[in-house]
Order: C-alpha cells, then structure tokens, then sequence
C-alpha cells in the first residue's frame, strides 16, 4: 500500500508540474505548466477587479504573483473556464468553455508539434523529437509591458517582427495602451518611449558601454547589457547572474522602471525610471540649448548661441531654442569644436553614423562637410572610436554634472565663439 502511494503521488506531481503541452494533453482550468528548473508558471489568470481570464506568464518562486507575458491580451476568455492547446500543424489555440477560439498564434507548420515553458520563461512551439533551439514560434517574440532576462526588444529584419514593450490599459486591463516602448531605428538606433505618435522619452543612443541618456546602468551589479545592431537584427536585452531578478516595465501612466525583487522584503525595489525629471522629457529647451536640472533655469544655450526668441526665454518658453552668433566659415577652414562633456548625444534621428572611422577621422570628416554642425563618438570605449556627424540643429541636448555620465559632444562653433564664457542670458537680462 506504501508503495503504491508513492508511485500515485510521483505520478500526481509529475502530472501537476509539467512544461509542456501536446494536442493529447492541453492546458486547462486551474492547471499550470512549470518550467524544469522551477522558475516561470504559465496559465490561466483573472486582473485584479476583472472576470475575463487571460494565459499569462509569472515567477513561480516568489510571494507576489507578477505576470510578465500575456498571450492574449486583446481577446480574453469571458465566460468560466478557458483551455490553452496545441493543434497538429502547431498552432497554440486559446478557447472558451464553448470551444470557441479567442486567440490563435498562427500555423506553425509543425510535424509533431509540442509547447514547452524554457527556464528562461519563454513559450516555444517546437518538434517534438527534440530541443535544437529551432522554434516554429515563441512568446519571446511577443513581448507584452515587461522586458525579462533574455528577452529582446527591437526590430528582427530575419523575422520581420518589431518587438515593442507596451503597456496595461489598467490594472484589471491587460490590452495595450498608449504608451510603449520602441527602437528608433533611424541614424544612430536608440530606445524611445512613445505616447501614441509622440516621443516621451529616449535613452540616448547606445555608446558601447549603456545607452548614453541612462546614468546609471554601470553601477548595476550582476548584469550583461547587449545591443546588437547588424543587418540581422536591432536589438537591446539583459541578462543576470541567478542572484538577481529583474525586470524592465512600461506602465500606464506611461513610465519606464527597472526593478529588482527584493527576497527578503517581498516586494519589487524600483532602481531606474523615466522620465524621472523635467530634462527627460522630449526637447524641452529647443534646438541648441542643453538642458540641466541641476540648474535654475534649467535651460542655457550652447556657448556661441543665443536665445531666438529673447522675450520668451525671459518667461522660460526655451522652446524656440537658440541661433548662432556667429555663421561658420567653412569656405576659409577657420572654424572649430567646442567640446561638451557628459551629455546625452542630441537627437540623433537624423544623425549619420560612421563606424570604420577614428574619432580623429570624424573630425576631419565633419571639418570638411560644410553643412556639418557636430560630431561624436559612436563607441567611447578605448578613447573613442566611430563616427556620428549632424547635419541639422542638434535638438535634445541634455547635460550630466558627473564625469561617469554621458558623453562627450563636439559642436562645431565659428572661431570669434570658440574663446567665449558659457552664456548666462537669465543671469545678465534680471540683473540689469
């Protein structure tokens, strides 16, 4: 009789903590596929205050419940019960207690198709006769609010897919919002939050080390940051060593955050987010100003630049930026660079990068383009190295007061500005 408990309750557990899914054997009711090494859960989820159910992803081994994946946001379950399968051309099929399909994912022209939860937490459709790390499908592709360990974001030109991060309408709504999360891959690629069609936020491009408008990523511990940018692939993810768990969200209110979990507190500790100040928001000062917000006003205009619009800047309206005091003179090679340290690079949408180029050679480069108005470093590491040269009005210029922050910028300046003091134009204009 001890004997033949213990082989029901092998059999029980073995049943109870499976990672995968066959067209014999779907996921249904309160049922829950494990990963093997304990660490994800998938299934059947209720929002807080909300009746549909959803199949979600989330940790399994820490106390708050936190659903890091959704595979059908947009079409939830609305009656009891649901059951998420696996059809014979391997197609994953959520249904309702009618049978009714509410999501598909699409054939995946699968032989003898399986679903497998990967430790990393990734849902992947494969063939059943092994695990060669080729999948017809997987959920990392899909990306819902939360970027986890593995997972990227950004443009597969292989795949044809934009993985986006995008947000929650609610709390009890898990359909997309406004607000998510994009690689801008124009000029020099870089993250972008935006509102719609607007930009809130970016990070600054990526100068081989962090992306250059994020402070703060070199002081994480037990971190690998990777940006891959190759005619395959524009991509940015995270990894961590197995004494760390983090996550990178885009939320309703439209912020991104970092957080850790925190094993002994219970509870996810919020490291990073942004915009976090007035200077990450999109353009606040206008084009050649740099922003500050350890200053009052926290708007100036590069040195050799004044105000535009004088009478607005007296009331703090930057938004019309600045104009030269002084036109280049490239026909006569007498202009120069003035070097603005720590910054998070203009906006560098339209901005042309170069990498075979010495940062010497950029200079030069950028010296005999007349219609060139800076130049910086496309990777700083080893004294700096690439190329990346504007054109146009550099726009979303902001400034660090740590020598660890930012990056240098290079703006070029007519010689009778190259010698002058800062401008300090709300200083003088009150004062007198």
């Amino acid at each position: 009789m001890l004997l033949l408990f213990l082989l029901l309750f092998i059999s029980f557990s073995q049943a109870i903590e499976r990672d995968t899914i066959t067209p014999a054997q779907p996921l249904t009711g309160n049922e829950t596929l494990i990963s093997s090494d304990g660490k994800f859960a998938l299934g059947f989820f209720k929002p807080v205050n909300s009746n549909n159910s959803y199949v979600g992803l989330w940790y399994n081994k820490i106390s708050e419940r936190t659903i890091v994946w959704v595979a059908n946001r947009k079409d939830p379950v609305t009656t009891s019960t649901g059951t998420l399968s696996i059809s014979n051309n391997g197609s994953l099929l959520i249904t309702d207690q009618n049978s009714t399909v509410v999501w598909s994912s699409g054939v995946a022209n699968v032989t003898n198709p399986v679903a497998q939860l990967l430790n990393t937490g990734n849902l992947v459709v494969r063939e059943d006769e092994g695990n060669d790390g080729n999948y017809a499908w997987q959920g990392f592709d899909y990306p819902t609010d939360t970027l986890i360990a593995g997972m990227k974001v950004g443009v597969d030109f292989v795949k044809g897919l934009n993985r986006t991060m995008t947000a929650w309408t609610s709390d009890s709504d898990p359909s997309p919002s406004q607000y998510y999360v994009t690689m801008d891959i124009h000029g020099d690629p870089e993250l972008v939050l935006c509102a719609g069609s607007k930009k809130v936020y970016r990070t600054g491009p990526w100068n081989g080390y962090r992306y250059s408008g994020i402070p703060g990523t070199l002081t994480y511990a037990g971190f690998n940051f990777s940006f891959i940018n190759n005619k395959q692939e524009i991509t940015y993810s995270f990894n961590t060593n197995l004494s760390v768990l983090s996550k990178l969200t885009v939320n309703q209110s439209g912020i991104v955050q970092r957080s850790l979990w925190v094993e002994g507190s219970g509870i996810w500790n919020v490291i990073w987010y942004a915009p976090m100040d007035q200077c990450d928001n999109i353009e606040p000062c206008g084009p050649f100003a740099a922003c500050n917000p350890n200053n009052s006003p926290v708007c100036d205009c590069i040195q050799g630049f004044t105000p535009k619009s004088p009478e607005k800047w007296f009331y703090r309206d930057a938004s019309d930026g600045c104009v030269r005091k002084t036109q280049l003179d490239c026909k006569n090679g007498t202009d120069g660079f003035l070097v603005i340290p720590y910054t998070k690079l203009a906006d560098t949408s339209n901005a042309t990068v170069d990498t075979s180029l010495s940062l010497d050679e950029c200079r030069t480069h950028c010296l005999k383009n007349c219609t060139c108005t800076a130049y910086a470093p496309a990777d700083v590491r080893n004294g700096g190295s690439g190329c990346i040269t504007w054109t146009n009005e550099l726009r979303d210029i902001r400034v660090f007061t740590n020598s660890a922050y930012g990056q240098e910028l290079y703006v070029r300046l007519a010689a009778a500005d190259l010698g002058t003091a800062t401008l300090q134009y709300f200083l003088s204009t009150i004062c007198r």
